[in-house]
């Protein structure tokens, strides 16, 4: 059969577009082996973002990001981590919250069977209106974005492509030990980082309890860092964590009646 020129082009971009939406039905359908997790079904459908990286090839320009967590290597999240862009990051609602990644529709620069790296959010990729959305500007309002440390988008993509088009879709976070509960500033003034979250790993709510008070609503300062300005020196301390999907976990005197600024001490976990 002869096909006119004209002809020709629309078979093929016809033909281009069925292949792209067959391979996100494949990966939306991959989804059903999580089904007897049903806490979860509404978290893991496939949503379409680019990705792009940062830090250096060891990862160390990607510590002291905004989520607080410092040296992401003693805390435990090592060099699989990324920064958000805005709507992502959600105020920092999102730190601690656990990604699947693949580069996807990039056959020059995706690595070869468009494998998945796992991820943990840890910093704010922001915006810069300087530049177009599609041109530099790749954390811009409204972009969905994931700004991964090298070694991390190294696993799924070529790193001289620069950027690639991804899918993402939010998993569990596994997490070794309890949650860590880091408790810093003054007498007057308590700015816990609550850090190492398994489950969801996003938190949406904490609450204080010193030996000597009821329980107390704490209020997100910045990142995973929750404040207090009640004076609880001198008193063990429990904590009550709500994360994103509703679950609480409450750690009863996780802090001993001694505990000082600058210590750490490890309480529950979810999984």
């Amino acid at each position: 059969m002869f096909f006119g020129d004209r002809t020709m082009d629309r078979f093929m971009a016809l033909s281009a577009s069925l292949a792209t939406l067959l391979l996100l039905s494949y990966y939306q359908g991959s989804q059903a082996r999580y089904s007897s997790e049903p806490s979860w079904r509404h978290w893991r459908h496939w949503n379409e973002a680019h990705a792009t990286f940062y830090g250096g090839s060891d990862a160390a320009g990607t510590m002291d990001g905004a989520c607080g967590y410092g040296n992401l290597y003693s805390q435990g999240y090592g060099k699989n981590t990324a920064a958000l862009s805005t709507v992502l990051f959600k105020n920092g609602a999102a730190c601690g919250g656990c990604y699947e990644i693949k580069c996807w529709n990039d056959t020059q620069w995706c690595n070869p069977g468009n494998p998945s790296v796992f991820i943990t959010a840890t910093n704010l990729c922001p915006p810069n209106d300087a530049l177009p959305n599609d041109n530099g500007g790749w954390c811009n309002i409204p972009r969905e974005h994931f700004d991964m440390s090298q070694p991390a988008f190294s696993q799924i993509a070529f790193w001289r492509a620069g950027i690639v088009p991804v899918l993402y879709r939010r998993v569990p976070c596994h997490k070794d030990g309890g949650m860590r509960f880091t408790i810093n500033g003054n007498p007057w003034f308590n700015l816990v980082l609550i850090s190492n979250v398994g489950g969801v790993g996003d938190i949406s709510a904490v609450s204080v309890k010193g030996s000597e008070t009821g329980w107390i609503p704490m209020k997100r300062n910045w990142g995973q860092n929750w404040e207090c300005d009640t004076v609880l020196v001198g008193q063990s301390l429990s904590f009550h964590v709500t994360t994103a999907d509703g679950k609480n976990i409450t750690s009863y005197d996780v802090a001993p009646l001694d505990w000082q600024f600058g210590q750490t001490f490890s309480g529950k976990q979810f999984y």
